[in-house]
C-alpha cells in the first residue's frame, strides 16, 4: 500500500488522503508537507482561531511558519462530518488539541472547516477555518433551532 501523501499527490487520492497529511504535517511542524496540501491558487484562504482572514499561499505559510515556532501542533481529528462530490469536499472536524498549561498537558477542542477541491495535482485544500477553542468537545444538535441567528 502507497503512503498517504503519495496517493494525494495523485488525481486518484481523495480529500481524506489529503486531511490525513495536513493533520501529520501539523504533529510533526512540517511545513513543507503542510504546504503542499494547499491548492496552487491565489485565494486559498485560512483563519486561525480568533485570527484576520489570511489570503493566499504566502500568508497562509508565513502563519504557520510562526506557530511552528513555538513546536508542532497536537491536532488530531476526532470527529469528521463530509459533504462531497465530484470536484469539491467540505469537512467539519472536531480537532482535539493538546495545549500545555501550568497544570500540564490539556486537551481543548476546536470546530474546523477544511474545503478541498480536485484539481490537476490531486486533492487540494483550499480554505481551512477554525474556531476558538473549547474546553469541553461541544455537543451536536440534530433538530432545527427555533432561532436560527
Amino acid at each position: 500500500m502507497s503512503k498517504p501523501k503519495l496517493r494525494a499527490a495523485a488525481v486518484a487520492g481523495t480529500a481524506d488522503d489529503t486531511e490525513a497529511i495536513f493533520y501529520e504535517a501539523l504533529q510533526r511542524g512540517d511545513i513543507d508537507a503542510l504546504m503542499a496540501c494547499w491548492a496552487d491558487e491565489d485565494e486559498v484562504f485560512c483563519v486561525h482561531p480568533g485570527g484576520p482572514r489570511l489570503v493566499g499561499a504566502g500568508a497562509i505559510r508565513a502563519a504557520f511558519e510562526q506557530m511552528f515556532a513555538n513546536g508542532a501542533i497536537h491536532a488530531t481529528p476526532a470527529h469528521v462530518r463530509r459533504v462531497e462530490s465530484l470536484a469539491s469536499a467540505v469537512h467539519n472536524v472536531l480537532e482535539r488539541i493538546e495545549v500545555l498549561t501550568a497544570e500540564g498537558p490539556r486537551h481543548a477542542f476546536v470546530l474546523a472547516t477544511n474545503v478541498y477541491h480536485k484539481t490537476a495535482q490531486g486533492w487540494r485544500m483550499v480554505a481551512h477555518h477554525a474556531s476558538p477553542g473549547m474546553v469541553h468537545a461541544p455537543e451536536e444538535a440534530d433538530e432545527i433551532p427555533p432561532v436560527l441567528h
